[in-house]
């Protein structure tokens, strides 16, 4: 809350603006088509907005559930008004990709020396590749999947904050998540 209303509005209209414009901008041809499904990319951030004690994530994590509801609502609306077409939201944990980096570099910053450290760590360290994280949400697709976690993380937290959601924001909550 602390961040400049700048930085939230920017988190906004890239993570949450970008997913909302682009389905409206294809809806037109997606409910022409024969078949179609819609795969919006949302994250662990949208089931459990934390990334660990002591860091705050709010707006990212807000415009990260905000993709998780809309396309979990769009499931209901399209099953009524194109039934040819579905939706699906993806999901991911930590997946070896360059969005450590990207971000700083998306607020309008050059890494430091140690962010890119930090960031080539990041993705270097994932238990899962892009390449192998595609190959996740292509099959959750094609099994007609609306929900698609990427990443045994994925699926561990998303467990652990379903089984006891109101220890989810407890401080110790992630070290006893990935413990047991």
């Amino acid at each position: 809350i602390t961040s400049p209303r700048e930085t939230w509005d920017r988190t906004f209209d890239i993570c949450w603006g970008g997913v909302y414009w682009s389905v409206r901008a294809f809806m037109d041809a997606l409910v022409a088509s024969d078949e179609a499904v819609i795969v919006n990319t949302s994250s662990v951030n949208g089931f459990w907005a934390s990334l660990g004690p002591n860091i705050a994530h709010t707006a990212y994590s807000a415009a990260k559930f905000a993709v998780k509801g809309f396309t979990e609502a769009l499931i209901t609306d399209l099953q009524l008004h194109a039934p040819h077409v579905r939706a699906a939201v993806v999901m991911p944990g930590h997946i070896g990709t360059g969005i450590a980096g990207n971000t700083v570099r998306a607020h309008g910053a050059e890494p430091s020396a140690a962010a890119q450290e930090r960031a080539a760590s990041f993705r270097n360290t994932a238990p899962m590749t892009a390449d192998q994280a595609a190959d996740v949400i292509l099959t959750g697709v094609r099994e007609q999947r609306w929900r698609i976690l990427v990443g045994d993380d994925a699926h561990v937290l998303d467990l652990a904050v379903r089984q006891a959601p109101e220890q989810a924001y407890d401080i110790d909550f992630q070290e006893r998540t990935i413990t047991s």
